[in-house]
């Protein structure tokens, strides 16, 4: 069995003073996905033993970026999703396994006043083609900060928050349709109806000590690999970012 973690670490920097490599330490995951890592190239060299390393920096600098840790050989690396439009923040990084491809994600945020959701809604078609372009080669692991709080059980507050980034019914239908073209949210296929989950908080009114968060980062899978995927965890005991990782246990044999 393999154990696969992704966090939002909210800049790299900043979570390394946070406790990050007691974490990981501690859980030792075989591949490790971050995303908002704020980073140009050369600002951090950051080496884990036994681990092999990939970045995709943002170009505007302390913005955005993802990266993984991963102590299995990839067969492939590629990044972004192709499209010029889409590939300028570091969002996507793809790594290819004898059985699967590995795809971490950074989706973008709507932001306040919504000013980016119709930017959003054609990554979200865009990113959606080129996880199915992916799955009609082998099945298809996706991991990441989605920024979307599927159904209302995904968050704490639903009915103030209808219209705010992240639960506007254009990104949760666009969610939809991602699970209907073929992928499963792990958690919840896992805990369908557990309540109080989140993987995100504000800063503000001590949301994290109430617990009044939402649940917007995510392991899915191609639904091929249901009988693969053994458990899916969120670990909101681990601070140091606003955001806290979730992990998948799945088959080994997938990256032989």
């Amino acid at each position: 069995m393999k154990r696969l973690v992704s966090w939002n670490v909210n800049g790299l920097r900043a979570v390394l003073g946070k406790g990050f490599l007691d974490f990981f330490d501690r859980i030792r995951p075989d591949i490790l996905c971050l995303q908002e890592i704020k980073l140009s190239e050369g600002q951090l060299d950051l080496a884990l033993e036994g681990y092999e390393s990939y970045f995709n920096y943002a170009e505007k600098k302390g913005y955005s970026g993802t990266a993984v840790y991963t102590s299995i050989k990839p067969l492939n690396v590629t990044y972004g999703i192709g499209r010029e439009k889409h590939d300028h923040e570091g969002r996507v990084i793809t790594l290819e396994f004898g059985g699967c491809f590995l795809v971490n994600v950074y989706t973008p945020n709507s932001q306040q006043q919504l000013e980016r959701l119709s930017y959003r809604m054609e990554w979200e078609d865009a990113f959606r083609e080129y996880l199915l372009s992916l799955d009609r080669i082998k099945p298809v692991i996706f991991c990441g900060d989605l920024n979307v709080a599927h159904k209302e059980i995904d968050l704490k507050n639903p009915s103030s928050n209808r219209r705010n980034a992240g639960f506007t019914d254009e990104e949760r239908n666009k969610f939809t349709e991602l699970l209907e073209a073929g992928f499963i949210d792990t958690f919840r296929y896992f805990y369908p109806d557990r309540r109080d989950a989140y993987t995100w908080w504000s800063y503000l009114f001590k949301a994290r000590e109430r617990n009044a968060g939402w649940r917007i980062d995510y392991f899915c899978v191609s639904k091929s690999l249901k009988d693969k995927i053994r458990d899916s965890i969120i670990h909101s005991d681990v601070f140091g970012s606003d955001h806290c990782p979730v992990e998948l246990l799945i088959d080994s044999d997938l990256f032989e």
